[in-house]
């Protein structure tokens, strides 16, 4: 009964619109007040929950992130990807899915990979004969990959949640992205071959893809030298970030030479405000983990699990079935940092890899940004566009089940997510 109550005042609490780590504070410190009558004990909480050098990756893969964008890359990875295939009928779709992947892997956020993207392919794709809700799905869903390709926001947030390792998270991550990538990819150009009205460009030739080749090549660059670096060992996670922000940093001044000192103010403004939320976030989801713990709910979970016999297919199962429910309503930040902490038990007695389940919750979590009503991508698409949103919802449809594909096909074949890792020499993780 104290359970359903804190989640019920939770789930009232974020759905008027309040922030989540105000929500998971609230909550969290009316369980304290009445277990322990007192609130002081947070402060230890939370400050061994950010006293962890993970939290450094935070601040330097946003100001990655936040340097090229400024820089106009997405431009250069359009140009690119589209004189590359945008000659062959429903290429143009392929080219879209090609530069969300590239610059999901950049950006590390899908709403940013869905928005940048998406003011440059949509009326491109429209120019070209695209049905507009195909334009509109192929965006929504190429804008989701933000979450799976590493580096990953919410797969930081997940990490340290789940004292996973997010150099094993990060190597999980890309097979199963680039397999995502494919299927959408393969997908929109059938789409288009079926779409009579869709028209291809005229090719315009090798040198001239050449030289689109080398414009883009600083940018596709990026994430073979942070995973690869990651891969070899030569660096940790946590100085990957440090090592793709001086990248990004020197590719802006010395090679696109358009990083003024404002846009570089703007730039460690914009880092300074997410990794403050991002830490207001972090410090709140331990306090909430304390509260849980206090009123035994995890425990409580693996004896309910240990007496219904349930096995790992069945427990799966039930999780990611109450993660896709949670998805329609919830943002992807609270969905991570309510569910982990009370499930990560269960995981551990079930010998649940908490790699393998943390590459399943991405998937799951990129169908919560394109599943209506709260579908953040949906939005996005809205917002850009002016299209009715039903319009949005049902170029998205289709994605919803390749993604459900994807995820089954990650769930049935764990070697896909736990095979970079392993030979990486991460072991258990």
């Amino acid at each position: 009964m104290t359970a359903l109550l804190i989640f019920g005042a939770l789930i009232a609490l974020l759905l008027t619109g309040m922030p989540i780590f105000a929500a998971l504070g609230l909550a969290s410190l009316g369980v304290l007040w009445v277990m322990e009558g007192r609130i002081d004990a947070m402060a230890d909480t939370v400050f061994a929950s950010l006293n962890t050098p993970l939290l450094a990756a935070i601040p330097m893969f946003a100001f990655m992130a936040h340097v090229m964008i400024r820089t106009r890359v997405v431009d250069d990875l359009f140009d690119m990807a589209n004189k590359l295939v945008g000659h062959v009928k429903g290429g143009l779709g392929f080219a879209t899915i090609l530069s969300c992947t590239v610059f999901a892997s950049i950006s590390g956020s899908s709403v940013a990979t869905a928005l940048t993207i998406g003011s440059t392919a949509i009326p491109q794709m429209q120019k070209y004969g695209y049905r507009p809700r195909d334009t509109y799905g192929i965006i929504a869903a190429g804008g989701t990959l933000g979450i799976l390709i590493p580096p990953s926001g919410p797969m930081i947030l997940y990490a340290i949640v789940s004292d996973a390792s997010i150099g094993a998270l990060f190597l999980a991550g890309l097979i199963p992205g680039l397999i995502v990538a494919a299927i959408f990819a393969v997908f929109s150009w059938v789409q288009a071959n079926a779409h009579g009205e869709t028209q291809k460009q005229d090719w315009v030739g090798a040198p001239e893809v050449l030289r689109a080749l080398r414009r883009s090549i600083w940018a596709v660059l990026m994430p073979p030298v942070i995973m690869g670096g990651i891969y070899l060992g030569v660096f940790t996670a946590t100085e990957a970030a440090g090592i793709g922000a001086l990248y990004a940093l020197l590719v802006a001044v010395f090679v696109y030479r358009n990083l003024s000192l404002r846009d570089l103010w703007e730039c460690l403004w914009e880092t300074m405000r997410t990794t403050a939320m991002l830490f207001m976030i972090i410090a709140a989801a331990a306090i909430f983990g304390h509260a849980i713990t206090l009123i035994r709910l995890p425990a409580q979970i693996v004896e309910a699990v240990t007496a219904l016999g349930l096995g790992q297919t069945a427990f799966l199962l039930l999780v990611m079935a109450a993660i896709f429910v949670m998805g329609m309503f919830l943002e992807t930040i609270a969905i991570i940092l309510i569910t982990t902490p009370i499930i990560l038990p269960s995981l551990l007695v079930l010998d649940i890899n908490p790699v393998w389940y943390g590459i399943m919750l991405m998937i799951n979590l990129e169908l919560a940004l394109i599943t209506p009503p709260v579908g953040m991508n949906l939005f996005v698409i809205k917002g850009i566009t002016g299209a009715p949103l039903a319009d949005v919802i049902r170029g998205s449809m289709p994605y919803v089940v390749l993604l459900m594909l994807s995820l089954a096909l990650i769930w049935l074949f764990p070697a896909l997510s736990l095979w970079l890792p392993t030979v990486a020499g991460f072991g258990r993780f």
